[in-house]
């Protein structure tokens, strides 16, 4: 069980990674992570920055997005010093840091739908590249933990999320060839499965419809990290089956985006509701279930920012505090 009760997911407005790191530790002490700022452009957005990771798969941009190439350029350069610049910055302002932190990067199968080979289509459509790509993939981020732990020796433990917004769509079939005039073949569950296998116990984020609970049971992943609002009523069962399994569900109670935010209970409410649906012990829920914004918040005000975190952070309290009464409100 954990005792993480709210986290983000990952991104944040804006340029200035000093002052996002500010926010996250401020505001989410139990479970801070190493926020990523798109907004700085080429390299920091999720493919560039994840791809940057790859072990002797280095990367281009070109017109139709990344491309694998032969050798590594001002592209993979730029997003190898964006992830220099971010970890001397986690290192200034975690220095005296001591518990759990997280790490996102994009999963495989997202990274393979978005990233194309050297002549050809995109790496999904070729299941040899997919193993190459998961493979280098796994390393590198191995290498990663591994250089934040250096640099952060307080770090109790490393919570990795791989982001798979892609991954249903890679399931059913529905990702564009790169012509965008086709669709690329169904990928196997059990591919999936077994790919997912390569990372050390992942939270897999994954904000779209059709998430695949029963496949990242089977996986072992630690963690599924849902937008709340997306979850249908005939995902329940998977979901506490999940849940029985002891997955951790990171559930996105807070938009993303500037709005009027709610009060602690408003918030926590989702997850009272659900939690109370499955039937579980109300005494469980605490340790089981993390309170997240819906999805990243690059597209949200810097203010906003900082108070969808704290919201999330007041809402987990409510869960913590008196779960029991608040399902009973519900």
């Amino acid at each position: 069980m954990s005792t993480w009760e709210a986290t983000g997911v990952g991104s944040h407005p804006g340029e200035d990674h000093f002052e996002a790191l500010r926010v996250v530790f401020g505001e989410l002490p139990g479970l801070p992570y190493l926020p990523e700022l798109p907004a700085r452009g080429v390299g920091a957005d999720m493919v560039g920055r994840t791809a940057s990771l790859l072990i002797e798969l280095p990367v281009e941009v070109q017109p139709s997005g990344w491309r694998l190439t032969d050798r590594p350029g001002r592209d993979h350069q730029r997003a190898v010093d964006h992830r220099r610049r971010d970890l001397d910055g986690l290192e200034e302002i975690g220095h005296d840091y001591a518990g759990p932190l997280k790490l996102q990067v994009c999963g495989p199968w997202t990274l393979a739908a978005a990233i194309e080979l050297k002549h050809g289509d995109k790496v999904l459509s070729d299941a040899g590249a997919v193993r190459d790509l998961t493979a280098s993939l796994a390393q590198g981020v191995a290498d990663h933990c591994a250089e934040v732990r250096r640099r952060l020796p307080g770090v109790t433990e490393i919570v990795l999320q791989l982001d798979e917004p892609g991954l249903p769509g890679v399931l059913a079939g529905t990702v564009p060839t790169a012509s965008g005039f086709g669709r690329l073949a169904a990928v196997e569950e059990w591919r999936a499965e077994e790919s997912l296998g390569l990372f050390e116990r992942p939270v897999v984020h994954c904000c779209a419809p059709a998430v695949p609970f029963a496949l990242l049971r089977r996986a072992g992943v630690r963690g599924v990290s849902v937008n709340a609002s997306l979850l249908r009523r005939r995902d329940e069962e998977a979901v506490g089956e999940a849940v029985e399994a002891g997955v951790t569900l990171f559930l996105g109670v807070v938009p993303g985006t500037d709005t009027r935010l709610p009060d602690a209970g408003v918030v926590a409410k989702p997850a009272l509701e659900l939690w109370r649906r499955l039937g579980f012990d109300p005494e469980r829920l605490a340790g089981q279930v993390v309170l997240t914004p819906a999805c990243g918040l690059a597209g949200a005000s810097p203010r906003y920012a900082r108070a969808a975190l704290a919201a999330c952070r007041k809402g987990a309290q409510v869960l913590r505090d008196d779960p029991a009464s608040g399902m009973q409100a519900g």
